[in-house]
């Protein structure tokens, strides 16, 4: 995709046939930019998230409504899991490195140390989907004031690009007067109908940030966990805890059983703290 939206596509199909299932297809898209790597990169973690979720899902019970994803919080908790307490945790990005110095070259912008530096910047900025964890929240505030206000018919279509640039003064103290394409034009969500769905990106990050306290319950930090190649136990506690719970459960009941209580948002607070204020 080469405009300014990383959104989500997903396309899952499947085939059944005598009760087997023959064939599932998940499939994901990014985009990229010629000029650097790094949004690219992690677009690829986060869309991946989405995938290995699908893929997870109860295959016995599949072409049933309790084989489908629980809901699009929870998929995007899975997304920004990988992407955010996976993706962006120095310990992963150590990892990273070799790799990247082997496609571009030896040079001191892809050291561990500065990597880490790299995707833990926080910087007010036009793009919901280049934003960093700490300022994205405020763009999907934004956009849920808007589209609230749309649907309760307190506002006209008409009245969006001059809303747009008081709300992104208000929350980034940044203004797009005039300038839509990194405004109201960026997102394909309200042009696709999916109103309603920008709160499920925090929510996500919410669940996402919950469920990494309750996995090192159980594995240990996080960051021992990587740097140790323990991958594979990371991604089977998420299989058994959520991918291979379908929608067997409330969204409240599988993340009780997950984490052993309901969303809450202190989790993510300890997450950012962590990350950003150590």
């Amino acid at each position: 995709m080469l405009d300014t939206e990383l959104h989500k596509h997903l396309h899952t199909s499947s085939f059944v046939v005598r009760n087997s299932v023959v064939r599932c297809d998940v499939r994901i898209t990014t985009r990229y930019n010629e000029q650097e790597f790094v949004s690219s990169l992690m677009g690829i973690v986060h869309e991946t998230g989405h995938a290995r979720y699908e893929q997870g899902l109860p295959r016995h019970l599949l072409g049933q409504p309790v084989a489908e994803a629980r809901s699009m919080a929870i998929h995007e908790s899975q997304s920004l899991f990988c992407e955010m307490q996976l993706g962006h945790h120095p310990a992963f990005l150590a990892l990273l490195a070799p790799r990247i110095r082997h496609h571009f070259g030896e040079q001191a912008a892809f050291a561990p140390d500065n990597l880490a530096k790299l995707y833990s910047r926080v910087e007010p900025g036009f793009i919901r989907v280049d934003a960093d964890e700490v300022t994205y929240p405020a763009h999907v505030i934004l956009r849920y004031e808007l589209e609230r206000d749309l649907v309760e018919g307190k506002i006209e279509v008409a009245d969006i690009p001059e809303l747009w640039d008081a709300k992104m003064q208000q929350w980034l103290g940044l203004s797009t007067k005039g300038n839509y394409r990194n405004g109201c034009m960026q997102d394909i969500h309200w042009t696709d109908g999916s109103f309603g769905y920008f709160p499920s990106y925090t929510l996500g990050a919410m669940y996402a940030a919950q469920l990494r306290f309750a996995l090192e319950k159980e594995l240990g930090s996080m960051g021992e966990v990587i740097a140790a190649g323990r991958l594979p136990e990371i991604f089977g506690w998420l299989g058994r805890n959520i991918w291979s719970q379908g929608s067997l459960h409330s969204t409240d009941e599988l993340v009780r059983r997950a984490t052993g209580e309901a969303l809450n948002p202190h989790w993510l607070r300890q997450h950012l703290e962590q990350r950003y204020l150590k």
